[in-house]
């Protein structure tokens, strides 16, 4: 089989890597460069842990798991550590640990004592704080992960394509065929689109519905502050998270936060405000020692894959079955888990996991509306 696969992301690179696996000869095309989109600007937070509704959380608790079955240097399974100071936060991490617990995922209530052993510089919250451990959880270094899905991919034959953005794409009962800015053209049996945020552009070459949030216009939906830190002494080596700030390790001693009650203030089309940036780096010292001193090294405003309904997209989008599209929020945390799972959709297996995701759902009236801004801990 030839498998056009358009996209050289984390999700792009996975279906790549599936499908050399089952010996098609695959052609990855990408835009720009490798990652350069939503991959390098994530969390890259590898969870299952509010994501509803039931499918939905299979899906991505299946993935969790995948990602244990793919071990590697860029992947740390430490878990995530959130505590709760305040009513609505204690309420809201109650009701979801006991929604968890009734679906077999794994989480623990734990003490302040047991929290300051996961995390020494932890700096200890008032009394009667809650503390909540979710073991399985992770975080993984995206681009590294994205280098060892593209790089077996490539092993196995897979034939990378940069700068080549898709222009055209026919389809029809003999196979597809993939045209470039520059006039070249690809040849398959079949072509997978992975263009993450660019998803609806692209599969509109070919006739499909896939609507998606945009960046400009969605706020909190789509839109949020990633800093990186200077190198400091502190230790932490795990997912943190609280009302105000989440954090986790981002190699050489730096660590990335994330603060969701400022993500308002994101605009994709303008640089990290000076103010937000203050107020960050002012908040880690309140959460963890050793952190005095340190300074901004890198910047963005993340932009979020957001399928119309915020649900993951997955499956064939014509009647001959050569235009099979993916979009998904969730693109770091289920990639290994489409690895094989695309991979095997193209070769004839339906997947019980992907089923309640197809992109028919746009265009036959059961696909849900826009979702409003998620309701997170430390956000009004």
């Amino acid at each position: 089989m030839r498998v056009v696969v358009i996209g050289a992301g984390v999700v792009g690179s996975a279906v790549a890597a599936g499908l050399t696996r089952r010996g098609a000869q695959v052609t990855v095309l990408e835009a720009g460069t490798p990652g350069a989109g939503t991959t390098s600007t994530s969390v890259a937070w590898i969870n299952a842990n509010n994501k509803t509704p039931q499918a939905y959380f299979d899906l991505n608790h299946a993935a969790v798991w995948a990602h244990h079955q793919l071990p590697g240097d860029w992947f740390h399974p430490t878990g995530n550590l959130e505590y709760a100071v305040t009513d609505d936060h204690k309420e809201q991490l109650e009701a979801r640990v006991s929604r968890l617990q009734g679906m077999g995922y794994p989480v623990e209530r734990v003490t302040a004592r047991r929290a300051l052993a996961l995390e020494p510089d932890l700096v200890p919250p008032p009394p009667g704080t809650e503390h909540v451990f979710f073991p399985v959880e992770a975080y993984v270094q995206p681009l590294r992960l994205l280098g060892r899905l593209l790089g077996e991919a490539r092993d196995h034959g897979a034939r990378l394509e940069c700068g080549a953005e898709v222009t055209a794409i026919e389809a029809g009962a003999s196979g597809v065929k993939v045209t470039v800015a520059d006039g070249r053209t690809f040849a398959g049996d079949a072509v997978v689109t992975c263009a993450g945020r660019w998803s609806e552009q692209v599969a509109a070459l070919a006739g499909a519905t896939v609507p998606m949030l945009d960046p400009a216009v969605s706020g909190t939906v789509t839109n949020g502050f990633l800093v990186t830190t200077t190198a400091v002494p502190a230790r932490l080596s795990r997912i943190l998270t609280t009302a105000a700030l989440n954090l986790r390790p981002d190699g050489g001693g730096r660590i990335l936060l994330q603060s969701l009650p400022l993500d308002h203030l994101a605009d994709p089309a303008a640089p990290v405000p000076a103010e937000v940036l203050a107020k960050m780096i002012a908040l880690l010292p309140g959460v963890l020692h050793a952190t005095d001193g340190a300074a901004v090294e890198r910047a963005v405003v993340g932009q979020r894959a957001m399928p119309g309904d915020g649900l993951t997209v997955a499956g064939f989008a014509d009647p001959d079955r050569r235009v099979y599209t993916v979009a998904t929020h969730s693109g770091v945390t289920l990639a290994p888990l489409l690895m094989d799972e695309v991979a095997g959709e193209l070769y004839g297996e339906e997947s019980p996991l992907l089923a309640p995701f197809r992109p028919g759902r746009f265009t036959d009236g059961t696909a849900g509306p826009a979702p409003a801004p998620a309701r997170r801990p430390g956000q009004q």
